[in-house]
């Protein structure tokens, strides 16, 4: 995924030439699918989660070959975009879920983290072909989305080698909807209006008011991943020594200087404002790995293990329902009012976050095998 993603923004710009509007509008139908991943869960619900993991990424992998070798056609790649998008939605939350299932109670945390340092490693590989490759092999836009599906196709290969964590106990809920994880759908609510703020107009940026190729992002997602590398399972520790409110509380207030820096770097740097917004990209892409506490907050609360890959499919879908509208707004506000005003918004939305997780309580250790867990306030 990550050679898809270092790669996508610079394709769409080259090959449509898209206005910061247009791009914006784009993210309707690319983040549908996610809105829709609780129900592509349930329709799959008779599945167990790593045979339905192994399904996500074949449909992943089908779209980003699509990409690549039909793709120029706009309404062609919209097709196979959303292939894409719906294989890499429904993998998130279950990525998640097995981990948790494979982890004991006191640990979680931690495995979550040491999970996400392998993902790191695997992206400083991708993030290499990339920069190498369009720097110096010259690769092809073409090459770079077919070997990025090929390697999917090689992840759902060893997702169905693998052996399900436990027998599936039966039906999983289609849908979980309960007053007591309001706090979670706020937070996952308030996250995606967040993310647009670095899938669509971060890479924007430096797209359009830098200049930068494909072969930048490349660069600065090796950085960023090597760092990640360390970083994450250092996460996953925090979250089990000081809890989810803390974590959580820590990125809403780090996403405040990112919008700042995204939006007014050529005001305060001056000629180092290139750098300054490279930096603030490897920065909003090492915070994404704070998803984990909102995965542990989430396993803490819930009711019964049942609850747990429902509900956390429910908040990509959640998040997702504002992925595909604030980026049209962002778009609008871009083109009439400039490009600082969408970062203006995105830092009322770190606010915002700050607020609600500051209302993160949960014990430090809970057992959800038991079936018990206690309540958020």
């Amino acid at each position: 995924m990550k050679i898809f993603d270092a790669t996508f923004n610079n394709f769409i710009n080259d090959t449509f030439h898209l206005s910061a509007e247009q791009r914006g509008r784009l993210e309707f139908p690319r983040e549908l699918p996610g809105f829709l991943v609780a129900v592509f869960a349930g329709v799959f619900f008779f599945m167990n989660e790593v045979r339905l993991a192994a399904l996500a990424l074949a449909v992943l992998a089908v779209g980003n070959i699509g990409i690549g070798l039909v793709g120029r056609d706009y309404w062609t790649m919209i097709a196979f975009m959303f292939l894409y998008s719906a294989g890499m939605h429904l993998f998130g939350p279950l990525r998640g879920a097995i981990v948790l299932a494979a982890s004991q109670p006191h640990e979680r945390g931690t495995r979550l983290g040491q999970v996400g340092g392998m993902q790191v490693a695997a992206g400083i590989a991708g993030a290499a072909v990339v920069w190498l490759g369009w720097k110096h092999l010259h690769m092809s836009y073409t090459t770079l989305f077919v070997v990025s599906g090929g390697l999917a196709l090689a992840g759902a290969l060893v997702m169905l080698g693998m052996r399900p964590v436990e027998r599936h106990p039966g039906a999983r809920p289609k849908l979980v909807v309960k007053r007591k994880y309001a706090l979670f759908y706020l937070l996952s609510v308030l996250f995606g209006a967040r993310k647009q703020i670095f899938i669509t107009f971060g890479p924007w940026v430096l797209i359009k008011v830098f200049g930068q190729s494909p072969s930048t992002f490349g660069l600065l997602s090796v950085i960023a991943s090597v760092i990640g590398s360390w970083m994450l399972p250092q996460l996953g520790r925090w979250i089990d020594r000081l809890g989810e409110r803390a974590i959580l509380m820590a990125e809403a207030a780090l996403l405040v200087w990112v919008c700042i820096s995204y939006g007014y770097a050529e005001r305060f740097a001056g000629a180092w404002a290139l750098y300054v917004v490279c930096a603030t990209l490897v920065l909003d892409e090492l915070l994404f790995a704070v998803g984990m506490a909102r995965t542990t907050y989430m396993d803490k609360i819930a009711e019964t293990k049942a609850d747990l890959t429902a509900s956390l499919s429910l908040s990509v879908s959640i998040d997702h329902a504002v992925s595909m509208t604030v980026p049209a707004l962002g778009g609008w506000l871009w083109v009439r009012y400039g490009y600082p005003v969408v970062f203006l918004a995105g830092a009322v939305i770190a606010l915002a976050n700050l607020a609600a997780a500051s209302r993160v309580r949960v014990a430090r250790s809970t057992d959800l095998r038991g079936g018990e867990a206690p309540s958020a306030t």
